[in-house]
């Protein structure tokens, strides 16, 4: 035997699931076809600005990463807990007045804290910020249908709420699951999402430190052949031979090496622009909040000045600014001019001096969520063969961390 477990794939799932099988005892080789860690987790460097691949953010209240990973060491820079609003009289801040006592003012003044409407998303929020489990439990339904039945239905939903779960759920439409979707908000009230000063690839990074040359990179698996007494793995021509393999790949590889299906997912585009000036010293996220009876007044569901959050994503006294369209739009590969004029009409300034810096075009962002939530999926496919992700939990960093985990508990009970 060349290994007693070939992981396959060096995203968050796979890191994981070497990681705790090396923890076992566990000989462990991990495939990766990149030039380096991180699966979807990767971060571009261009012209000394940081481009993760997606606008990405880590919430250290997740239980995984709070485990598993050392938060301290990733120097995380928070993004405020609020939001700049769009609107036709103006850009409105609309922020968390525990967290953020400097903008309650400007909150107040949004005129989004509507009582009804706020006793509504307090509805809507109470069990799964009481008791989690019971949400997991709870029949669900689309996130557009839970916020009707709540009676979430005015401009608080209409021009925050939905543009904002937009761009985090990667679906402009309201059919992802509302138990998920309250999972993660609840995740957004216990937390302030943040990004590591070195860009979200340091997170798998981080996990890849500990296994070394355990991990090859520029390494293609072409096939895996599985039975109940070995594994053989071929990759660029040459065979390993294994007690059990485990697939960690994206959703492409998970049909090509398993039996499974391709996951279902949604895709988007970010953007990466260099400003002359900041549009915005606040750190944070800007929406539209002009999306209302299904217009568009342009492709961008979110934006954000990185640099104001994380100066350490751009040299110094430069300013870098992301832009997010979303691949279920007809939209979504919107051009570079229209992207530049919507985020212009978003912040309230001129683009015309502005310098793109990159574009990524992830179109398996994230797994599909959609009703009735399953938050764990079977690991194990078959003889010596597993599969981990976020696809087979949930669609968070957190799910793929605890998918990894399950992975690895799974192949050591079944390894002699």
């Amino acid at each position: 035997m060349d290994a007693d477990v070939v992981v396959v794939g060096a995203g968050l799932a796979g890191l994981r699931c070497a990681r705790r099988l090396t923890e076992l005892g566990r000989d462990v080789v991990v495939l990766e076809s990149s030039d380096a860690v991180g699966g979807r987790v990767r971060t571009d460097v261009v012209d000394g600005f940081r481009c993760d691949r997606g606008f990405q953010v880590l919430n250290p209240a997740y239980p995984a990463v709070r485990r598993w990973v050392d938060v301290g060491a990733l120097d995380l820079k928070p993004f405020g807990s609020g939001v700049l609003v769009r609107r036709t009289d103006g850009l409105q801040v609309v922020a968390d007045p525990v967290r953020e006592p400097k903008l309650l003012a400007r909150t107040i003044r949004s005129g989004y804290l509507h009582p009804r409407e706020l006793a509504g998303v307090t509805r809507w929020t109470a069990r799964v910020m009481a008791d989690p489990q019971t949400v997991i439990r709870q029949p669900d339904t689309t996130l557009a249908e839970s916020f009707d039945e709540a009676g979430v239905t005015g401009r608080l939903r209409r021009e925050v709420l939905d543009p904002f779960l937009a761009g985090v759920l990667v679906d402009s439409h309201g059919t992802s699951s509302a138990n998920f979707t309250k999972l993660l908000v609840r995740m957004f009230a216990l937390g302030r999402p943040a990004v590591p000063a070195q860009g979200m690839q340091a997170l798998p990074e981080q996990l890849a430190g500990p296994l070394g040359d355990r991990v090859r990179l520029h390494s293609h698996v072409e096939s895996i052949d599985a039975s109940s007494e070995a594994v053989d793995v071929r990759v660029d021509g040459t065979r390993l031979r294994a007690r059990a393999a485990v697939v960690a790949t994206d959703p492409g590889g998970v049909a090509d090496l398993t039996p499974l299906p391709e996951p279902a997912t949604r895709g988007l585009v970010t953007w990466w622009f260099e400003a002359p000036e900041p549009p915005t010293e606040l750190p944070l996220v800007a929406l539209d909040g002009r999306r209302h009876d299904h217009t568009s007044p342009g492709p961008v569901w979110n934006t954000a000045v990185l640099s104001a959050a994380a100066p350490s994503y751009a040299p110094p006294t430069r300013h870098l600014v992301e832009a997010t369209c979303l691949l279920d739009r007809p939209d979504g590969d919107a051009a570079e001019a229209e992207v530049l004029r919507h985020v212009g009409e978003i912040y309230g300034c001129d683009t015309s001096g502005w310098r793109t810096v990159t574009r990524h075009r992830v179109a398996a962002a994230l797994p599909l969520m959609a009703p009735p939530l399953e938050v764990r999926s079977p690991v194990h496919v078959g003889d010596g063969l597993f599969v981990c992700g976020d696809h087979r939990d949930t669609a968070s960093i957190q799910g793929a961390l605890v998918s990894g985990q399950r992975a690895a508990e799974a192949v050591n009970a079944h390894l002699p």
